[in-house]
C-alpha cells in the first residue's frame, strides 16, 4: 500500500453512517456476480467509507467500479471519473519537474538548499546549507513538518473556521522553521510536507516561473492531462465531484470537508485536482520514460526504506517523490498516495508503466485509529488484487 498520510485529525467512520450507506445503496441483482474489483470496492463501504470509486487501465480495457454514494445528504452515486483532490500525489509531480531540471544541467540533486534559497532554512538548528535537494525529495533532510501548525483545533468547529486561511509557500515554511530539526540530514527518514513546499520555491528560483506554471507546461499539456489542475488558493472542487466527509473524533457526525482546507491544501506539497484517468495515465507515462530519461527515472527509483512505525507496509521505499511497495504475488509497484480532510487517494502502477495503472479514492476518513487502519488494509487489498490480477 503507498504511503499515506495521516492529517492532524484522526480518522473511523461512525455506526450510523454505516446504517445510512446500508439503506442509500442499492440492491444487487440475485443474478449480478460482481467483479473482484466491485468486491474490493464494496469491503470499503462496508468498512465504513461513505463513497469510493477505482479505475484499473490495462493494455486490454478499463474497468470503473462505484461504491457507496456520492453525497449522503441525496444519496446520489459517486461519479464515474469525477474530480479528486489527490493530495500529496502532488509531490511526484514536483518532483518530476525537479528531475527535468537537473537533466537540463539548471540544477543537480546535490546542491544545497542555501544555493537556491538563502537564508530560508534557518533557526532552531535548520540550517539549508547542509540539506540537498535530494534530501528534500526523498524526505531524508529532517526539516520538520508544517502542518501541525496549521491545525489549531482539530474539530469540525475549527476546520470550518480556519479553512479558508491562506499560507504563502514562504509562510508555510517559517511555521517549520519554529521547531528544531528531527535529526540531522541525510541520518534518517521522515515524512515531511515542508521539503516539498521547499521544492516547489526551488522551481521557482531555478526558472522564474511558479511550480504550478511549470507543471502544465512540461507535465499536464505534453500528455494532454485536461483535468488537471493546480488550483490555488481556490477551494472549490470541479464537478462532477464526490462529497468527500471527516469525523473529526470518535462518535461524532461526519462532517462534509469538500471545501478545500487551505492553511495546508494549496502548497507544492498537496494542492493538486486531478481524475483516476489522468493519474493513471500520468504514473503510466512517468514509468514508461514519457518525462524522463532512463538515468533520472532510475535516480528517482532509487528507494530507502520507510520505517514501519510510519504506517508504510513492510517493505516499502521512497525514492525522490516516488514510493515503491510490494505486491503479494510477488515484484512491486510504484505510487504516491495522498490525503487530506475527508479522503484518501491512492494511485499504483505496475514497475514496467504498461502492464496496469489503478487509482483507488476512500471520499470519508474516520476518527478511529483502528478503523482507518482497517480501511487502509482495505485500499491496499484492492490494489494488490487489481495489480496481481493482471
Amino acid at each position: 500500500m503507498p504511503l499515506i498520510r495521516r492529517t492532524p485529525a484522526r480518522l473511523a467512520a461512525t455506526a450510523c453512517a454505516a446504517a445510512l450507506l446500508a439503506a442509500l445503496v442499492p440492491a444487487t441483482a440475485a443474478t449480478a456476480r460482481p467483479t473482484p474489483l466491485q468486491r474490493d470496492a464494496d469491503a470499503l463501504r462496508d468498512a465504513g467509507v461513505t463513497g469510493v470509486s477505482a479505475r484499473l487501465d490495462t493494455s486490454r480495457a478499463v474497468r470503473t467500479v462505484r461504491s457507496g454514494v456520492g453525497d449522503l445528504r441525496t444519496g446520489r452515486p459517486v461519479p464515474r471519473d469525477g474530480y479528486v483532490r489527490i493530495g500529496s500525489t502532488t509531490k511526484t509531480f514536483v518532483a518530476t519537474v525537479l528531475l527535468q531540471l537537473t537533466g537540463e544541467k539548471r540544477l543537480s540533486l546535490d546542491d544545497t538548499v542555501e544555493r537556491w534559497l538563502p537564508g530560508v532554512v534557518r533557526g532552531h538548528g535548520n540550517d539549508g546549507r547542509r540539506v540537498t535537494l535530494r534530501q528534500l525529495l526523498q524526505h531524508t533532510s529532517g526539516i520538520p513538518d508544517y502542518t501541525g501548525d496549521t491545525v489549531p483545533d482539530p474539530t469540525a468547529a475549527g476546520y470550518r473556521e480556519h479553512r479558508l486561511t491562506t499560507n504563502s509557500s514562504r509562510q508555510r515554511v517559517a511555521l517549520a522553521m519554529r521547531h528544531r530539526p528531527d535529526f540531522e540530514a541525510g541520518t534518517g527518514w521522515r515524512y515531511s510536507n515542508t521539503n516539498y513546499v521547499l521544492a516547489g520555491l526551488v522551481i521557482e528560483a531555478v526558472t522564474g516561473r511558479t511550480w504550478e506554471q511549470e507543471v502544465r507546461s512540461r507535465i499536464l499539456r505534453p500528455l494532454r492531462l485536461s483535468r488537471t489542475l493546480a488550483p490555488g488558493d481556490d477551494p472549490l472542487l470541479p464537478r462532477p465531484h464526490a462529497r468527500d466527509y471527516q469525523q473529526f473524533g470518535p462518535g461524532e457526525p461526519l462532517t462534509d470537508t469538500t471545501l478545500a482546507y487551505l492553511p495546508f491544501d494549496g502548497g507544492a506539497d498537496g494542492a493538486m485536482i486531478s481524475t483516476a484517468a489522468d493519474t493513471n495515465r500520468f504514473f503510466s507515462a512517468l514509468l514508461t520514460g514519457e518525462l524522463l530519461s532512463p538515468a533520472l527515472l532510475a535516480e528517482m527509483r532509487q528507494g530507502v526504506p520507510v520505517p514501519e512505525e510510519h504506517g508504510a507496509p513492510p517493505g516499502t521505499r521512497y525514492g525522490l517523490g516516488l514510493e515503491w511497495s510490494p505486491l503479494s504475488c510477488g515484484g512491486g509497484y510504484w505510487g504516491h498516495s495522498g490525503s487530506g480532510f475527508g479522503y484518501v487517494v491512492a494511485p499504483a502502477v505496475t514497475v514496467d508503466g504498461r502492464t496496469a495503472a489503478v487509482t483507488v479514492t476512500a471520499h470519508s476518513r474516520p476518527a478511529d485509529q483502528a478503523t482507518a487502519e482497517r480501511q487502509l488494509r482495505g485500499i491496499n487489498a484492492l490494489i494488490d488484487h487489481a495489480l496481481c490480477g493482471t
